[in-house]
């Protein structure tokens, strides 16, 4: 790895120490920073010619076009104000995005990369929303060096980056393949069982198919309820004989989070971790997830069940149910579960014995893939913090790329 031979302080904090010959500019010194254009939600479709950028990217295509060229696109408005996108030939640009047009000797992908490791979110304002200041944005400063250098930069980063990319395309390839496999195997097996030689009927219910002669065909309310949590008064620290509140957060968090604690004397609101719940209200309505042990809150229930159902069997059934829970909530405004879709909604059922058979065998089958998929993810992390470090440690001059 080569480095510059002498190093100097920039004077900016998140840059740290830069080659000695380099300069520091204002960033608009570097290009010109203009807002895009309103269009009418009625003008955007999938079928016409020109890409609609907004602030997070691509959001439809329309029949005109604002700008022609190659530019940097700063997201303005919203969470993640301040991420970087670009835009080549002729494409809208919304009001939401802040255009970036490089000045003569500026090469726009060196120019990118640069706002892209500055985190230009962390110069919000916050109103209704977080938005970024055009004007603030632009007496940002940024290190300048010279075309031939910043050309030599964003070719090595394309060739650099397309590698690391194409490694994590083929593996993200990898995660559906085994994510379909997944799928199918659960299919199959809570469809038709472990038996393969076992006579089978028709189910009478497309989705299905066919199952085995001896399985039954069950409603949820033949053979499990729904206990709706209640709005208990919580505290943001643990209390005498209190315990958790599942909120959705915390029921959907895997890592730390900020609890808090209630009680109540009615123990049937109390969840344990091999309880399933169901989201009630909102956005993730018929969602079943695994308790942790705490007190259900007003916006989930929990899922009882009769001796003849169990329940890490049904678990493997909730993309089905929660497909159709999601197409028809109740309500208006904020979506309701509908009870009477949940109630009414049918599923193969086996007896008890065969169904802790069933599910035994896709834990060990699920898990086995689980396993593989985390050892995935761990690979694409480590390729998305390889790409990162790269392009930072390049474009703040950590790393010489030229002669």
């Amino acid at each position: 790895m080569k480095k510059y031979e002498k190093y100097k302080d920039s004077g900016i904090e998140w840059l740290g120490i830069i080659p000695e010959h380099w300069k520091i500019r204002r960033i608009k010194d570097l290009g010109e920073y203009k807002s895009g254009t309103f269009i009418d939600a009625i003008d955007i479709d999938i079928d016409s010619e020109y890409p609609v950028m907004g602030g997070n990217g691509l959001r439809g295509y329309t029949n005109k076009y604002n700008r022609n060229g190659s530019y940097v696109l700063i997201g303005r408005q919203g969470a993640l104000c301040g991420n970087i996108n670009y835009a080549n030939g002729k494409f809208w640009a919304t009001e939401h995005a802040v255009v970036v047009h490089s000045k003569k000797n500026i090469d726009i992908k060196w120019l990118g990369e640069l706002l892209n490791i500055m985190n230009l979110n962390q110069y919000s304002f916050t109103t209704a929303q977080p938005g970024l200041s055009v004007e603030k944005i632009k007496a940002l400063e940024l290190p300048l060096i010279s075309h031939k250098e910043q050309k030599a930069i964003a070719d090595y980063l394309d060739t650099k980056t397309q590698l690391i990319d194409k490694q994590i395309e083929l593996l993200n390839q990898k995660v559906d393949t085994y994510k379909e496999l997944r799928k199918t195997i659960i299919n199959k097996v809570v469809c038709r069982g472990l038996n393969e030689n076992v006579k089978f009927k028709d189910s009478g219910i497309d989705w299905i198919g066919k199952i085995p002669e001896h399985w039954k065909i069950e409603r949820f309310k033949n053979f499990a309820n729904t206990l709706k949590g209640k709005n208990l008064e919580y505290h943001n620290s643990f209390f005498e004989n209190s315990l958790p509140n599942l909120s959705l957060d915390y029921l959907r968090s895997n890592s730390s989070c900020m609890i808090y604690y209630c009680y109540s004397p009615d123990k049937s609101l109390i969840a344990k971790e091999n309880d399933l719940i169901i989201i009630w209200d909102g956005a993730g309505v018929g969602e079943i997830l695994k308790a942790k042990k705490g007190y259900i809150s007003s916006t989930i229930a929990k899922l009882v069940f009769t001796k003849k159902c169990d329940p890490g069997y049904f678990y493997y059934f909730r993309y089905i149910l929660e497909y159709t829970l999601k197409r028809i909530p109740t309500g208006m405004g904020i979506p309701h579960l509908n009870p009477t879709v949940l109630n009414n909604f049918r599923f193969p059922f086996p007896p008890i014995e065969e169904q802790k058979e069933i599910k035994i065998y896709l834990d060990e089958k699920t898990q086995k893939i689980d396993s593989i998929l985390k050892n995935i993810y761990l690979q694409i992390v480590k390729l998305q913090e390889l790409r990162k470090t790269l392009i930072n440690d390049v474009v703040t001059g950590k790393i010489k790329v030229t002669e």
